[in-house]
C-alpha cells in the first residue's frame, strides 16, 4: 500500500478506531522486538514500516485533539 493511500485510509477512521489500531501496532511491535531478540531475524525488516505507521496514527490523533 502506498503512503498516500494509507494516509487517506487512516484519515477516514474515527478517533476510537485509530486508538485501537495504535494499540494493535504497539502489541505487534512488541512481539516482533521479542522475536528479534530471540534470534528470529525474519521480522527485522518489518519493524520500520510499523513504526512509521504508528507515528502517522499518533499524528492524526494529535490533529484530532485526542489524548492517548
Amino acid at each position: 500500500m502506498k503512503v498516500s493511500e494509507q494516509r487517506t485510509e487512516l484519515r477516514g477512521l474515527s478517533a476510537d478506531e485509530l486508538q485501537q489500531r495504535a494499540k494493535d501496532l504497539e502489541d505487534l511491535t512488541f512481539r516482533m522486538r521479542i522475536q528479534k531478540s530471540m534470534g528470529q531475524t525474519e521480522s527485522a525488516n518489518k519493524m520500520r514500516p510499523l513504526r512509521k505507521e504508528m507515528a502517522r496514527i499518533q499524528t492524526l490523533l494529535r490533529e484530532k485533539g485526542v489524548r492517548s
